[in-house]
């Protein structure tokens, strides 16, 4: 089981994300330039997203600061939070951010990892019973709904999942996106997500751990599988098709999903990236942890591992680099909030 949010580790996780969603640079944009009237600044072209080095990054520096807001109850940071939200969120930031992905060009913006973000900032936000949230909700439903169009036009054609541990990873934005449909009430995309799940994953069989990580991965893509997996199987189908998918769990051996990263250089922004596998992989043997049964003895190896994963990833996230700290702190919370497991 994961170490409780206190309420000195919140904060700081606070202040983190509060660094970054004004800093506009160092940015590294991901957009395609169709002539020169594409040439903007950060802030101009993504008014409400525009800091935290990326869009994503700060797409999800907001999702932890409502997050933080919402399930820790007199966080110092508070007003300081919500004068920010209410200065990111507002219509016309986020009409402009949802017209940005109206031309043809611009459709694959961050798919799918982005979108992901965008749409559990969403839920978050609907699943809060708060008058400021409600109003950045309703805010932000433009971009809400042109990120389901472009996932429901998307997701029917790809043919393959993409399994990587960087940000296309397909079994990570579906977790995500189902976790939204859910929330929001939202049946068709939940079926179409559940179906896809189902139809790259079911088959499944004793995934490679050996082969994890890569050098600069931040996601475990065979985690996120089981991550997934879990979200749509009942729980009894769910632990049979983990004995095919992690057959040495039951003998207490996950191999390489037992031990955690080493990070050697937190100044590097790729290397980096080990320090949130580590807190992916925490999160996501959590989420396979929770529906197992009771007694069920595989519980007692997921959870040394897990221990061992947030302690590695947690040492990082304070590192004094931007590299790291500009995102770090959303997988910590992400995690310790147990954010995949309840609304």
């Amino acid at each position: 089981m994961s170490s409780p949010l206190d309420s000195t580790r919140a904060s700081a996780f606070a202040q983190l994300a509060l660094k970054g969603i004004d800093r506009e640079y160092p940015n590294k944009p991901a957009e395609v330039l169709r002539g020169p009237a594409d040439i903007m600044s950060p802030a101009a072209m993504h008014p409400a997203f525009y800091g935290c080095f990326d869009w994503h990054s700060a797409v999800h520096g907001h999702w932890l600061l409502v997050r933080l807001l919402r399930v820790c109850a007199g966080l110092p940071e508070a007003a300081t939070i919500r004068a920010r939200l209410a200065a990111h969120l507002t219509a016309a930031n986020l009409a402009t951010e949802a017209a940005y992905f109206e031309p043809k060009d611009n459709r694959g913006f961050e798919r799918m990892y982005g979108w992901a973000w965008a749409l559990r900032l969403a839920a978050e936000l609907k699943a809060w019973p708060d008058a400021e949230a409600r109003v950045w909700s309703k805010n932000l439903e433009p971009l809400e709904r042109r990120l389901v169009a472009l996932m429901r036009d998307f997701l029917p054609r790809l043919r393959y999942p993409v399994r990587t541990g960087v940000h296309p990873d397909t079994a990570f934005a579906l977790g995500q996106i189902l976790d939204y449909a859910r929330v929001v009430g939202n049946e068709e995309l939940e079926q179409l997500i559940v179906s896809r799940v189902r139809s790259f994953y079911l088959e499944d069989r004793n995934y490679p751990s050996s082969y994890e990580p890569s050098g600069e991965d931040f996601f475990s893509a065979g985690l996120n599988v089981a991550d997934a997996m879990r979200r749509v199987l009942p729980a009894g189908k769910f632990s049979a098709w983990l004995d095919g998918f992690m057959p040495g769990l039951r003998a207490g051996d996950l191999g390489n999903w037992g031990r955690a990263a080493e990070v050697s250089d937190p100044t590097d922004g790729r290397l980096i990236h080990l320090a949130g596998l580590n807190l992916n992989r925490a999160w996501a043997l959590s989420g396979v942890r929770s529906v197992l049964p009771p007694g069920d003895g595989r519980r007692e190896t997921l959870d040394a591992a897990i221990r061992v994963h947030e302690e590695a990833g947690l040492r990082h996230v304070f590192s004094g680099h931007y590299e790291g700290e500009h995102w770090l702190a959303t997988f910590a919370v992400y995690h310790l909030t147990r954010a995949g497991l309840a609304t």
